[in-house]
């Protein structure tokens, strides 16, 4: 799960039915969650006696606490609507829309450049954890830094000149 995070690209999930447990540790760690109507999530190990330990890690980063702590003590299932309310999802589609939204938000990101994108996952998980003044300064060299890379320089030229950047993936 931990690699999800560190890995330089956008990992999107795509949702279609229940998940649980592992599962919904999963959705909660992927950058970019997608699920359909009929989705849902939970984390019902505390109904056999084995508590939702390892996803409430996941869960308590990517919902309020008190909704990780309802799921986990509970283990009740939350629609797709609730997560999408509480954060653990992007958006929510109708099925027949599900795969085609997903790939719509991978071919997207695909199409940008990747050094700018990779540069951007790791900057935007290193600050969450910082107090507000190291983000903004963490953010500031980050900035600074990709201004440096080729792609970056290329963005800009492809603005002034009002054309297509040509990026160097």
């Amino acid at each position: 799960m931990m690699l999800i995070q560190n890995h330089p690209v956008p990992v999107i999930a795509m949702v279609n039915g229940l998940a649980t447990a592992a599962g919904c540790q999963l959705v909660a760690s992927c950058d970019i969650a997608v699920a359909s109507d009929k989705s849902s999530f939970a984390t019902p190990g505390v109904n056999i006696g084995l508590f939702c330990s390892t996803p409430g890690v996941a869960l308590g980063r990517a919902v309020p606490r008190k909704v990780a702590l309802e799921m986990l003590f509970t283990g009740e299932p939350i629609s797709a609507q609730e997560a999408l309310l509480h954060g653990l999802l992007s958006r929510v589609v109708p099925e027949e829309q599900l795969e085609e939204e997903t790939m719509r938000i991978a071919r997207k990101i695909a199409s940008l450049s990747r050094p700018v994108v990779s540069l951007g996952k790791a900057a935007f998980y290193k600050q969450l954890h910082q107090d507000l003044r190291k983000a903004y300064h963490l953010a500031s060299q980050t900035m600074v830094d990709n201004v440096a890379l080729r792609d970056g320089q290329e963005g800009i030229k492809a603005f002034i000149q009002k054309r297509k950047p040509v990026w160097s993936h």
